[in-house]
């Protein structure tokens, strides 16, 4: 259930930032940045899905996290530049945070699962 959820969020937030950007002037690489972290949160969610392996399945995970914060640094500093206004990223932010939650406790799980 977890899984479907972390899926479907990270689906939700690239579509989300996609639409963002659409609507950003000018910063083509700051814009071109904010999508690559926030389009490969989700792909890495999936290439989990599909692992070698535990290490493997840590690894990707681990990667969207990353990407994850990453995301949320493109954000603030689009904020603090006042490129976007901070109401435009707040709900970004909390779905970020979401899903960082999420990911945090699934690499925990896995890590801790040794069968």
């Amino acid at each position: 259930m977890a899984e479907n959820k972390l899926v479907d969020d990270s689906m939700e937030l690239a579509v989300s930032i996609l639409k963002l950007c659409d609507t950003i002037k000018g910063h083509y690489v700051l814009i071109n940045q904010l999508e690559r972290a926030a389009t490969s949160i989700g792909a890495n969610i999936r290439e989990a899905n599909y692992a070698h392996g535990r290490a493997d399945f840590v690894s990707k995970l681990q990667i969207a996290l990353k990407e994850n914060y990453e995301t949320e640094y493109w954000l603030e500093l689009l904020v603090r530049a006042e490129i976007i206004p901070e109401e435009t990223a707040k709900a970004l932010m909390h779905k970020c945070g979401s899903i960082r939650r999420m990911l945090i406790s699934s690499i925990n799980t896995a890590k801790g699962n040794k069968s």
